[in-house]
C-alpha cells in the first residue's frame, strides 16, 4: 500500500480507530491519543505492515490493541520500578542497566507487583502513597485516615511482609 493510500485509509478509519483506542485505554482520552499516535507512527514508518491477510480495519485495530498493551505494560513497569530498586538495590552508575539487568529488573518488578497484591489493603495503600506518590508517612496517614503511628506500623509491616513474600517466592 502506498503512503498516500495508507494515509487516506487511516483518515477514513480515524474516528472508529480513536473509539477503539479509547476502549483499549479504559476510556482515558490522553492515553488513547498517545496510543493512536504511536499506532499511526508504526503504520507510517513501516514497523507495522499490512499484508492483506485481513481487512485493513481489522489490522489497524489489532495494532491499536497491541500498542495499548505495550503502553499499559510500560506504565506498570515505570510505576513499580522505584520500589523494586529500593528493595533490590541501586542502578548502575550511569543510570542505565545492561540488557540482562533490565530483564532481571522486569522479572523482579512482576514478582513485586504480585507480592504487593497479596498484602493487606492498608499496608499496600501506605506503601503506594510513600513510594509512588512521594508522600511522607505523615501525609500517607492523613490520606488513609489513620494516626501517624498506625501508618508507620503499616509501612514497616508492609515492607517486612513484602521481603518475606519475595524471599519465599525465590525458593
Amino acid at each position: 500500500m502506498s503512503p498516500a493510500d495508507l494515509t487516506a485509509e487511516l483518515g477514513q478509519l480515524h474516528a472508529a480507530a480513536f473509539g477503539w483506542a479509547l476502549s483499549c485505554c479504559g476510556w482515558d482520552r490522553t492515553a488513547a491519543e498517545d496510543v493512536q499516535q504511536a499506532t499511526y507512527l508504526k503504520l507510517l514508518d513501516g514497523r507495522a505492515r499490512f499484508d492483506g491477510r485481513s481487512a485493513f480495519r481489522t489490522f489497524v485495530f489489532g495494532v491499536i490493541a497491541r500498542t495499548a498493551h505495550e503502553f499499559r505494560r510500560r506504565s506498570l513497569l515505570s510505576r513499580w520500578l522505584p520500589l523494586a530498586s529500593l528493595l533490590f538495590g541501586p542502578e548502575a552508575a550511569d543510570g542505565r542497566p545492561d540488557p540482562a539487568t533490565a530483564l532481571t529488573q522486569a522479572e523482579e518488578t512482576t514478582r513485586l507487583a504480585r507480592a504487593l497484591g497479596r498484602l493487606p489493603a492498608r499496608q499496600r495503600q501506605v506503601l503506594h502513597l510513600v513510594f509512588y506518590e512521594d508522600l511522607t508517612i505523615a501525609e500517607a496517614a492523613a490520606i488513609a485516615g489513620v494516626s501517624l503511628g498506625t501508618a508507620r506500623t503499616h509501612y514497616e509491616r508492609g515492607k517486612a511482609a513484602l521481603r518475606k513474600l519475595l524471599e519465599k517466592e525465590r525458593l
